[in-house]
């Protein structure tokens, strides 16, 4: 895995959920729910929408990431530096 974090925003992140098949289906004050459906089954994700979101959150926003796309997807590219 690479070394570092970057630092992101939330609407960073809603871009590249969006090409990845995700739709922003509501937003409720600062948190955007993004939904795809693949084999009936709906695959859910709520992103901040911070101008820079804490590490922590990053984490963990990625970790639900790879639940649903594979690690070819350039999540991994998007989330850490080299």
């Amino acid at each position: 895995m690479p070394n570092k974090l970057r630092v992101l925003s939330g609407r960073e992140i809603v871009k590249f959920l969006e090409k990845s098949g995700f739709c922003q289906c509501s937003t409720h004050g600062s948190h955007a729910k993004l939904k795809r459906t693949i084999d009936k089954q709906t695959q859910t994700l709520i992103v901040p929408l911070n101008k820079e979101i804490p590490k922590g959150t990053l984490r963990d926003i990625y970790s639900q990431i790879l639940e649903y796309l594979p690690k070819s997807s350039g999540a991994e590219d998007l989330f850490f530096t080299d």
